[in-house]
C-alpha cells in the first residue's frame, strides 16, 4: 500500500525536477521572449550558450533592446564580447544612445572601448551632453613678482574617436594649469591679468591642448583670481638676508686674521724683550770677569756709573718726569 502511494510522488518529483533542468539547459521562456520581439536568436544557440558557459540573459536581453531600438546586432558578436570579459548591457545602451543622438558609433568600436576599461555608455552621454572639470588652485608669479591664484572651469566633450589610447580628465587639467602658470607669468603685471582675466583663457585655448586626449575642450573660463604673495620682494629679502650673512661671515673672518696678527705681533715683541733681558743679564757677569781678569779697574767702573746714570737721567727729562731719580744701585 505505502509503495503504491510513494511511486506517484515519486514521478511526480521527478518531472518537476526534470523539467526545472530542462527549462535552465533550454530557456524556451527566454527564446520566446526574444522570438516574440523579433529578435533573431535560436534555440539551438541558447542551448549552445550553457554549453560555452555564456549567460543567455546577459546577451538575449540586449539583444532585444537593440533590436526593438532599430539595431541589427548578431547574437554571435554580443556572446564574444561576452566571453572576452565586456559588459554587453553597457555596449548595447551606448550604441541605442549614440543612434538616437546620431554619433556614428559602430559595434567593434563600442566593444574596443568597452574592453579598454572606459564607460562607453558615459563616454556617449559626455558626447552628446558636454561636463566641466574644475582645476584646482593654479599659483603663478607675474613678472613684478606678485603671486596669482586662478581657478578654471574646464568644459570638455567626449571624442568617440580617440577614447581607446587618449588620455583622461587628469592630462587636460594638467595641461590647463600649466597654461595658466606660463599665461600668468609672461604678464608684465599682476593688474593686467585682475583687469583682464579672460585673456587667460584664450591663450589657453588657442594652444590645442586637448591633442592626444580622450575629450575636445569647448571652452576654459576664469572662475576665480586671487592675489597671494609678493614673491619678489619675498626673495629679494631673503637675497638681502644672505648677503648679509656673507659680509659679517667675511668680516668675522678679517677680524679674527687681524687679532691673529696682534698676537702673533705681541708675541714676537714678547721674545724680542725677553731676549733683551737675557742680553742684560749678561753685563753683571761680563764685568765681573773683566775685574778679575785685571781688564777693568775700579775708575773705568766709575766712568761706566756715571755715564749710565747721566744717560738714565737725560731720558727721565726727555720723557717728562721731573721726579728725582736714583742711580741704577750696583
Amino acid at each position: 500500500m505505502e509503495t503504491t502511494f510513494l511511486l506517484p510522488v515519486l514521478l511526480v518529483f521527478g518531472l518537476v525536477v526534470g523539467l526545472l533542468i530542462l527549462n535552465w539547459a533550454v530557456p524556451i521562456s527566454l527564446w520566446i521572449e526574444a522570438i516574440s520581439s523579433r529578435a533573431s536568436v535560436g534555440l539551438g544557440s541558447l542551448i549552445g550558450m550553457r554549453l560555452r558557459k555564456v549567460s543567455p540573459p546577459a546577451v538575449v536581453r540586449p539583444l532585444i533592446a537593440a533590436t526593438k531600438a532599430g539595431l541589427p546586432l548578431d547574437v554571435s558578436h554580443l556572446e564574444a564580447h561576452y566571453l572576452a570579459g565586456g559588459n554587453v548591457d553597457r555596449v548595447v545602451r551606448a550604441l541605442i544612445s549614440a543612434d538616437k543622438a546620431t554619433i556614428e558609433l559602430p559595434f567593434q568600436q563600442a566593444a574596443a572601448i568597452d574592453l579598454a576599461g572606459r564607460d562607453v555608455f558615459e563616454a556617449v552621454q559626455v558626447s552628446v551632453n558636454p561636463k566641466v572639470v574644475q582645476t584646482p588652485r593654479v599659483a603663478a608669479m607675474a613678472k613684478d613678482g606678485i603671486q596669482l591664484i586662478a581657478i578654471a572651469r574646464v568644459t570638455v566633450r567626449a571624442n568617440i574617436n580617440r577614447l581607446v589610447g587618449g588620455a583622461g580628465e587628469e592630462t587636460i587639467l594638467a595641461r590647463v594649469g600649466e597654461g595658466i602658470v606660463s599665461t600668468i607669468g609672461s604678464a608684465d603685471t599682476h593688474k593686467k591679468v585682475l583687469e583682464n582675466p579672460d585673456a587667460i583663457s584664450k591663450t589657453v585655448l588657442h594652444k590645442g591642448l586637448d591633442s592626444g586626449t580622450a575629450f575636445e575642450i569647448l571652452s576654459i573660463d576664469i572662475a576665480d583670481v586671487d592675489v597671494g604673495k609678493n614673491i619678489g620682494a619675498e626673495l629679494q629679502t631673503d637675497q638681502a638676508e644672505a648677503d648679509k650673512r656673507i659680509a659679517q661671515a667675511r668680516a668675522e673672518e678679517r677680524r679674527a686674521m687681524a687679532m691673529a696678527a696682534e698676537q702673533e705681533m705681541i708675541a714676537r715683541v714678547q721674545e724680542m724683550r725677553a731676549e733683551v733681558i737675557a742680553a742684560e743679564a749678561q753685563v753683571p757677569l761680563a764685568m765681573a770677569d773683566a775685574f778679575r781678569s785685571g781688564n777693568m779697574g775700579i775708575m773705568d767702573y766709575v766712568r761706566y756709573r756715571n755715564i749710565e746714570s747721566d744717560t738714565h737721567m737725560r731720558r727721565s727729562i726727555a720723557e717728562g718726569d721731573d721726579s728725582p731719580q736714583k742711580p741704577p744701585a750696583e
